[in-house]
């Protein structure tokens, strides 16, 4: 089924055409905004619990994650959380951003996106993402997820981050489809402002893998757009959400076909907001998780 959606969503993007609403009926601003954003918001907590208490009913954090030294910048934190989401039948993995990224980001540093490692699933990613994912996925959460699966059989897989966290979140949702610990179609990822985390052959593969992947963008949000399509063929996946302008509710959003698409923020000629970055649905995501998602 996976593949037949597949198929029809390149028939469609060759010719030019949009989805019909049916097909991507998947993807809710309900969804994103008031579930799939406290998770990732969740992440930046010292105590995720306390978001999950916040937004949902008989939820329970299995553990949090924090791996020192783990990326370019000294003393950078890399961390994730897996949880288990009982009345909606999900099991959690969600990780945050870190604030060295950040900073490499904001002095227009490429040295993160300079060195590129082979993947399961087909292509290649930043080896500065595939490094921090393994990290993290080695000093227990791997064992976490297991234990969650081995659980709560059937449950679907919610997947989210943001920032560098939505980087990870694409890895980690590609990861545990590409070594059979879950089938596609029981995942469900939605990232906020995730930077090209993989060459074009791991966009197309990450396509393959998952009918329900959604990159939520934010007007000019600066870190979509890094690195370059041209800078060593780095290239995102679909489904790009766009919000245009700002993301109060009821506002108006574009889902695009491609993955890259000019629909999208791709057609913008001046994306440079960090403000956009740090604010997805009028929260600040990091502040927001932090205080609980109150």
């Amino acid at each position: 089924m996976l593949k037949l959606f597949t198929l029809l969503c390149v028939v469609y993007t060759a010719y030019g055409l949009v989805l019909p609403a049916s097909m991507l009926a998947s993807y809710t601003d309900a969804f994103a905004r008031t579930q799939m954003l406290a998770l990732a918001s969740a992440a930046y907590s010292s105590n995720p619990q306390h978001c999950l208490d916040s937004k949902f009913t008989n939820a329970k954090l299995q553990r949090q994650i924090y791996v020192k030294n783990c990326a370019l910048v000294s003393n950078d934190v890399c961390s994730g959380y897996t949880a288990v989401l009982h009345n909606d039948k999900a099991i959690v993995i969600s990780f945050r951003g870190t604030q060295g990224f950040f900073q490499l980001i904001s002095e227009a540093n490429k040295s993160v996106f300079e060195s590129q490692m082979s993947w399961i699933a087909g292509g290649k990613v930043s080896k500065y993402f595939g490094d921090a994912f393994t990290k993290v996925w080695a000093a227990g959460m791997k064992d976490d997820f297991a234990t969650l699966l081995a659980a709560n059989p059937g449950y679907e897989v919610w997947v989210s981050g943001h920032s560098l966290g939505g980087s990870l979140a694409s890895l980690a949702a590609s990861y545990v489809i590409g070594t059979k610990m879950v089938d596609g179609s029981r995942v469900k990822l939605v990232t906020y402002g995730e930077p090209r985390t993989g060459n074009k052959d791991y966009a197309h593969a990450h396509d393959n893998q998952l009918a329900f992947s959604y990159r939520v963008t934010h007007n000019r949000d600066v870190v979509p757009h890094v690195p370059n399509e041209d800078f060593m063929g780095y290239y995102h996946n679909k489904y790009e959400v766009y919000y245009r302008e700002n993301m109060k509710s009821g506002a108006k959003f574009t889902i695009c076909n491609g993955d890259e698409d000019n629909g999208c923020s791709d057609g913008l000629w001046i994306t440079t907001s960090i403000d956009d970055h740090l604010h997805y649905f009028e929260k600040d995501i990091s502040a927001w998780g932090d205080k609980g998602c109150n």
